[in-house]
């Protein structure tokens, strides 16, 4: 039987689509359980390469024949021999290209919608990490939000749609991820803006992304409206895009809210969470649609693998912005928290910029899932 290769994008292809796929992985246990590829109808089997030296014999009888197969490792060596194994028993097999280190770095492009104007807003879909990124463009410019740091994905897709970049935006200083925005900014002599309370050690230049600094895409009628709103870290900001989208950043996701912990400052930070969700944001109109910076759980995809819901559904649903005993809000955000992100004080001074590791550094700090959100 013959292996076949599959890329991050055909399993992406199927994530969105819900389509069945039996994975099998053969990482280490605590890889495995800490973080994997996820799917609504996705079935997997972790069985350690170590353990498959001797051949596959003994796990024939777990494997389906009837579904399509899917060996993963961390950087495709491994499962490129499990997989040959699996052919060498009869089977039909894919191994992941590149394996989970490709995973976590694959972005997909989908489009949100139009703006009034005739611009347009796209959502950048890091679906092995959760990490969402935008790019709202008009007129032959655009603007790029919390990019990761697979800074040659946006500056691409900007050169293949005809736009030149001119803004760059972090909604606040990142902890689960390394921001490829000030890189962005001094490829394309765009500007880079960064919230001043979060950017108080910071070594390099940027302007002030505050309140009051609106700033103009193409079409004098694209405004992003920056609103001030701390919590997920004291600096934090959201952004009104043609008054249509709120980009929540870390503050507000589809099933859950931001977490306040990351700087160690949970206790201080809890009343501004509170403040922002329950006053700040109530005061926004319903029909925003709200596109955050990341997702937790795949169910949070929509149909065409978006991620994005109306304001005024997430103040019905969701249960982070429905508890109304402050105490119980506090209790919640602060004693109900994952661990931490891996490395999440070293990629905090990385995007300080009092560090600069390099890029298989950097890909090794980002390994794993997102952990920004409170549960």
């Amino acid at each position: 039987m013959t292996v076949h290769v599959m890329t991050a994008k055909e399993v992406t292809k199927r994530v969105v689509n819900k389509e069945e796929l039996f994975v099998l992985d053969v990482r280490n246990e605590s890889d495995f359980n800490d973080w994997k590829i996820e799917g609504e109808n996705f079935e997997y089997l972790n069985v350690p390469y170590f353990e498959l030296l001797d051949g596959v014999e003994g796990i024939m009888a777990q494997i389906p024949t009837d579904k399509d197969i899917l060996v993963v490792c961390a950087k495709e060596g491994s499962s490129i021999m499990v997989a040959d194994m699996l052919s060498g028993e009869g089977l039909t097999v894919s191994y992941l290209k590149g394996g989970m280190k490709t995973w976590s770095e694959y972005l997909e492009p989908v489009k949100i919608g139009d703006l009034r104007d005739g611009g347009e807003i796209y959502q950048f879909i890091r679906i092995g990490k959760g990490c969402l990124s935008y790019m709202v463009m008009s007129d032959g410019e655009a603007a790029i939000i919390d990019a990761t740091r697979m800074t040659d994905v946006y500056i691409d897709f900007a050169k293949n749609m005809g736009v030149t970049i001119k803004h760059v935006f972090d909604t606040h200083l990142h902890a689960d991820h390394i921001s490829g925005g000030r890189k962005i900014a001094e490829m394309t002599n765009a500007t880079y803006w960064l919230p001043p309370k979060d950017a108080t050690e910071v070594t390099f230049n940027y302007q002030p992304l505050e309140e009051g600094n609106d700033v103009t895409i193409g079409s004098t009628t694209i405004t992003i409206h920056p609103v001030y709103s701390p919590g997920h870290t004291i600096g934090s900001t959201s952004f009104v895009v043609d008054e249509t989208f709120l980009l929540s950043g870390d503050i507000l996701f589809i099933d859950s809210i931001g977490r306040p912990d990351l700087a160690g400052m949970a206790e201080d930070w809890v009343g501004d969470l509170r403040e922002t969700l329950y006053n700040r944001y109530r005061a926004l109109s319903d029909e925003l649609i709200v596109l955050p910076a990341h997702f937790m759980i795949i169910e949070e995809l929509n149909d065409d693998g978006s991620v994005s819901e109306k304001l005024g559904t997430l103040f019905s649903n969701n249960h982070g912005l429905n508890i109304e005993n402050e105490t119980e809000f506090r209790k919640l955000v602060t004693e109900n928290l994952p661990p931490q992100p891996n490395s999440y004080q070293e990629i905090r001074e990385t995007n300080m910029g009092k560090i600069n590791p390099d890029e298989e550094k950097q890909r090794e700090m980002e390994i794993g899932p997102n952990r920004c959100a409170v549960r």
